[in-house]
């Protein structure tokens, strides 16, 4: 994470789109993978394993932060994040002419639909899904166009100086001392009901509820220094969030390699 985190703030962004300098952690991303792959249909599963081969969808998670470094990925770098101002829709706010996280997700969704593309092709945009729809749910990557995503609201966490985007990307999830594995099995227990309700949404959905998540991830206290009391009142929420992104994802790559109709 420290290696994604040195070469993100190299990357320059518009000061008036959402700035991300970090993103789920390596964590958070193989979490939603880890959760995801249990939800998968048969049919599913022997897909995504003849496009990814040997790796697991948690480690693949990870790849498109990865490829920040690489210059011929340039043009993917808003794809992580969009930014919908308070008391707007998605089709009302301004769009980014470079992308975003939604119509990124849409894309990919379509193209691997299609099974028109390249061995390559589809594993690359697989890769990307997979992490996307793992952004899309830690509640800061949709953005209110004020503070690049929390990565301008400075905060100190346990007395050591961060910014709110980092707090909800890793430390709340790090300061678990859990692998990903440990903190997947400890939370991927959802009833069928939540399972069918999370899955009959889209992505549209998902923004909104990132949107409404706003006042409870930006309560924060006058001084700005958070810990124990913060943590305690958002935990429950971060793991709702990480369970959510597995079990979404798991519906779209059903959609799309099964015998599941659900789209975003």
């Amino acid at each position: 994470m420290v290696f994604i985190l040195l070469i993100s703030t190299l990357l320059f962004f518009p000061a008036n789109d959402l700035i991300h300098n970090n993103f789920w952690g390596q964590n958070g991303h193989r979490i939603v993978g880890d959760i995801a792959a249990d939800h998968l249909s048969p049919e599913a599963q022997e897909e995504i394993d003849r496009v990814l081969g040997h790796e697991s969808m948690a480690i693949a998670s990870t790849w498109m932060d990865k490829i920040k470094s690489d210059p011929a990925y340039d043009h993917t770098h808003d794809w992580h994040w969009v930014t919908i101002p308070d008391g707007m829709t998605y089709e009302e706010a301004e769009k980014n002419p470079n992308g975003d996280l939604i119509n990124a997700i849409r894309t990919f969704v379509k193209e691997l639909k299609s099974g028109s593309l390249s061995s390559k092709e589809e594993k690359k945009k697989l890769k990307m899904l997979i992490h996307l729809v793992g952004d899309i749910h830690q509640p800061l990557h949709v953005g209110n166009g004020e503070d690049h995503g929390g990565n301008a609201t400075e905060v100190e966490w346990f007395y050591d100086k961060s910014n709110l985007h980092r707090v909800w990307d890793s430390e709340m999830i790090d300061d678990t001392q859990l692998s990903y594995t440990e903190f997947s099995a400890a939370i991927n227990h959802p009833t069928e009901k939540q399972i069918n309700q999370w899955q009959s949404s889209g992505v549209l959905d998902w923004a909104k509820e990132a949107m409404e998540l706003r006042d409870q991830v930006y309560d924060l206290p006058k001084d700005r220094q958070i810990s124990y009391k913060y943590q305690y009142e958002n935990r429950d929420l971060l793991e709702l969030q990480l369970l959510k992104g597995g079990i979404r994802l798991a519906g779209i790559l059903n959609g799309i390699y099964g015998n599941n109709t659900s789209t975003p």
